[in-house]
């Protein structure tokens, strides 16, 4: 399939205030967000139309950039609204998108008290992120790279910089003939994958590391939420890298995973995607696909 660049389509994207054409939507390569990673974004799903949980992930945007010192210049319901009109711009129902803030380029160095800060929010189609055949299940090897203490860098935040290990970890899990790659704590326990959370099965339990160095990603709170609506016990807690054996189902969640089984840890811990695995992920094809009105009503 041939490489459609981002920089190159046709449609819109919503800049500070206002929708431009697509290709004109260009900043200047002495952006301090460029260089010293001053920004944060969202990633968000719009099923028929609807953008699933859009003020979550707008207050978590607003949140984020607070947490890197700055404020975006408009308010939730304003970035609610520029959300929904960009993807009716583009005439899209399905559709992912992906609103960004980022200090601009009046002053570069580390300090950057009088940049300007921009948002901007574009949307495209995205399917499957890892292939339609979902119970299959993909295969991760483990990083190198750990995810850092929360002395070190503001894990609550969506943050540009947090997702270099991300991509390094990915490109060489992809190198090496997997599609994703588990990542370990700073302190050496299972944390997630390079942009999903992940979750496992023993006994009729789930499993899922505490997010006491990452970011506990809002479909990891919305499934959380949908097993526990059917009974099934979820148990936040460390898990030791030598306990990935021991379970029978794994998978991963997040807005572009949706709700990914994996079949296989590294070279020699396979996992068969069951049932359990299965049952969620359609509750949560079902509830994406409700009316906001219904969404926040089963949340209730």
């Amino acid at each position: 399939m041939a490489l459609v660049p981002f920089d190159d389509r046709d449609g819109f994207i919503w800049w500070d205030g206002k929708l431009i054409p697509w290709r004109e939507a260009k900043l200047h390569v002495l952006t301090h967000g460029l260089h010293y990673a001053s920004a944060v974004f969202e990633g968000e799903r719009a099923y028929g139309g609807n953008i699933f949980k859009l003020r979550p992930h707008t207050d978590r945007l607003i949140s984020s950039a607070r947490l890197l010192g700055f404020e975006i210049p408009y308010t939730a319901e304003q970035i609610d609204t520029a959300c929904i009109e960009t993807m009716k711009a583009n005439n899209l129902t399905d559709a992912y998108i992906r609103p960004l803030a980022w200090r601009g380029s009046e002053q570069l160095g580390v300090s950057a008290q009088q940049t300007k800060v921009h948002l901007m929010i574009a949307c495209w189609t995205w399917p499957d992120y890892f292939g339609s055949d979902r119970m299959k299940g993909i295969r991760l090897n483990i990083s190198d790279w750990r995810r850092p203490h929360p002395q070190t860098a503001p894990i609550a935040s969506k943050a540009a910089g947090l997702y270099m290990i991300g991509t390094l970890s990915k490109h060489k899990a992809e190198a090496e003939g997997f599609e994703e790659a588990l990542m370990y704590t700073w302190d050496g326990f299972v944390a997630e994958g390079t942009s999903a959370n992940i979750f496992f099965v023993k006994d009729g339990k789930i499993h899922t590391p505490v997010t006491d160095c990452f970011l506990n990603g809002i479909t990891r709170q919305t499934v959380i939420a949908l097993a526990k609506a059917r009974g099934i016990e979820v148990i936040e807690r460390q898990i030791k890298p030598e306990e990935l054996s021991s379970f029978s189902e794994c998978f991963l969640t997040g807005t572009a995973a949706e709700v990914t089984p994996v079949r296989q840890i590294g070279t020699d811990i396979h996992y068969t995607p069951g049932k359990l695995t299965e049952t969620l992920l359609n509750d949560y094809t079902a509830l994406v696909r409700m009316s906001p009105e219904e969404v926040e009503k089963h949340a209730a």
